[in-house]
C-alpha cells in the first residue's frame, strides 16, 4: 500500500472497540444509580487518589478512562475518538493503537494522582483522547514529507491547545490529566513507531524508554503523598 494514501484508508476496529466499551460502561453506569452518583463511579473504577494510595487500587488508573460523568461528557469524548481514531490507527495498525490509547489513559491518570486534587472523583476516555493527540503530533513529526500526516499533526496540535486553553476556564476539568495523557501519547508513539517506521532507532528508544519511567516513578512518588 502507498505510504502516502494510506494513511487514513484502513481499518478503525481499535477505535470502535473503545468507543463500544465507554457506550457500554456507561448503561452500565446508568441501569446503576446514574453516570453522575459519585458511589456508582467508584463502585465501577472511578479515579480517586486517595483510593488508589490509601487502599491501593491501581486498577483506577485504567479503569477511569472508560467511565464519563454524563451524557454530554460522553458524546463529545467519542465524538473526538472517533476523529482521532480516523487519523492515526490506520498508521499505527490495532495493536499499536490500542497499547498508546490505553497507556496514554494510564499516563494522564497518573498525572492526575501526582497533581491533581485528591479528594476529587474523575473519570472520562479524556487522557486517552489527549493521548491521541500527542501521538498524531509525534507521527507528523516522524513523516513530515507526507503532506497528510503533516497537516494531521497541525490539526491535532492546535485541537490539544484549544482543549487545554477551555480547561483553564472551566471549573472540574482536570488539566494534569490532559496533560499527563498528552506528553505518554506523544512518547509512545516514538517508542513503538508506526506500520511505516517500524524500526526504532535504539538510541532514541532508549532516551524515550528512560523518560516514560522517569516521570511514571515520579508521579508515583509525588501521588502516594496525600494531602486531606
Amino acid at each position: 500500500m502507498d505510504q502516502k494514501n494510506s494513511f487514513r484508508q484502513s481499518s478503525i476496529r481499535g477505535t470502535i472497540i473503545v468507543i463500544s466499551v465507554c457506550v457500554v460502561m456507561f448503561l452500565l453506569e446508568c441501569v446503576m444509580s446514574g453516570s453522575q452518583n459519585t458511589t456508582t463511579l467508584m463502585r465501577l473504577g472511578a479515579m480517586n487518589n486517595i483510593a488508589v494510595a490509601v487502599a491501593h487500587q491501581w486498577w483506577r488508573l485504567f479503569t477511569a478512562q472508560f467511565l464519563h460523568i454524563g451524557v454530554w461528557h460522553l458524546v463529545t469524548n467519542i465524538v473526538m475518538i472517533y476523529y482521532m481514531g480516523t487519523l492515526i490507527e490506520p498508521s499505527l495498525g490495532l495493536t499499536r493503537f490500542l497499547t498508546i490509547y490505553l497507556l496514554s489513559g494510564i499516563g494522564g491518570n497518573l498525572f492526575s494522582f501526582a497533581f491533581g486534587s485528591d479528594t476529587s472523583v474523575s473519570a472520562g476516555a479524556s487522557t486517552a483522547l489527549f493521548g491521541l493527540f500527542g501521538a498524531v503530533v509525534a507521527l507528523g513529526l516522524r513523516h513530515r514529507d507526507n503532506p497528510t500526516a503533516a497537516f494531521a499533526a497541525r490539526q491535532a496540535f492546535v485541537l490539544a491547545l484549544i482543549n487545554l486553553a477551555i480547561d483553564l476556564f472551566l471549573p472540574n476539568i482536570d488539566i494534569w490529566g490532559h496533560l499527563g495523557g498528552l506528553v505518554f501519547g506523544f512518547l509512545l508513539e516514538f517508542l513503538l513507531a508506526d506500520r511505516f517506521f517500524k524500526k526504532v532507532n535504539p538510541k532514541l528508544f532508549s532516551v524515550v524508554l528512560a523518560i516514560l519511567i522517569f516521570l511514571v516513578v515520579v508521579a508515583v512518588r509525588l501521588g502516594m503523598v496525600i494531602n486531606y
